[in-house]
């Protein structure tokens, strides 16, 4: 494990909380973390847990320039919030899960540097996605701490976070162990909203004309209620016609 630097009180270390590096190397690593950090995020949500992207990882007190930038973390049993900067020492917990969308360029530095990095700093599980298929056949590799060592994961499950990871393009898709139900990327919820919104106004439209077809039944069942009033009352009134007839003249004579 990293260890930290003992540094005297008085002295005052200044920790960068953003650089000018670009935030992706192409717009399929732009979207790709994008839509990992948006689904994780929402999927984590309530929990004790915090997603970061593209936040600098401190893991030595003191030395500022011990740092890292991974592309997605998760960190667990931590209060949930935005940060500046990620600082092991302070949060008390290492992040368990970490992702990078990775490139023929950053090859060495993603599979090599930081996968030694990662895996002395203890982090559960290491990820690597290829959203342009440069350098990994299958787009996709993980990692998965035992005993302090690394060993590749056979499958696309992550224990960690109880998903399965699947290729598909340039994007990865997020499935539940639990239910196998897909978690949706922004675009995905976006359209599934659309639907929604539509079917409920659908609903909505055919309420009200279901209403109006109500009302005017109700209108057309009220004329005949009155019609029947005012056909009864004119028969009273002709049955008393007939009576006065009968009290004055008789019975009416028979054909």
């Amino acid at each position: 494990m990293v260890t930290n630097l003992k540094i005297s009180p008085e002295t005052e270390v200044f920790y960068p909380s953003e650089d000018d590096e670009p935030l992706a190397e192409t717009h399929e690593h732009l979207l790709a973390i994008i839509n990992t950090f948006t689904v994780l995020t929402q999927y984590l949500a309530g929990q004790q847990a915090i997603v970061l992207s593209n936040q600098f990882l401190y893991y030595v007190k003191g030395q500022p320039s011990k740092r890292v930038i991974p592309d997605i973390m998760v960190v667990f049993d931590i209060v949930p919030g935005s940060r500046g900067s990620y600082k092991i020492w302070e949060e008390g917990q290492v992040p368990k899960f970490i992702m990078e969308m990775t490139s023929q360029g950053n090859r060495d530095n993603d599979h090599l540097v930081k996968k030694s990095l990662y895996e002395e700093l203890g982090v559960e599980e290491y990820w690597l996605f290829d959203p342009k298929k440069e350098w990994i056949s299958d787009q996709l590799i993980g990692y998965r701490l035992q005993e302090g060592v690394y060993h590749t994961i056979r499958d696309s499950r992550s224990e960690t976070l109880q998903l399965n990871f699947v290729p598909e393009g340039s994007s990865l898709n997020f499935y539940r162990l639990d239910n196998g139900l897909k978690l949706l990327i922004p675009d995905e919820l976006f359209r599934a909203l659309q639907a929604e919104t539509l079917a409920r106004q659908e609903v909505e439209g055919q309420a009200e004309i279901l209403q109006q077809e109500a009302e005017i039944l109700q209108q057309e069942a009220e004329m005949a209620r009155q019609q029947t009033i005012d056909t009864e009352q004119r028969a009273l009134e002709l049955e008393a016609m007939l009576d006065r007839y009968r009290h004055q003249f008789g019975d009416l004579p028979s054909n």
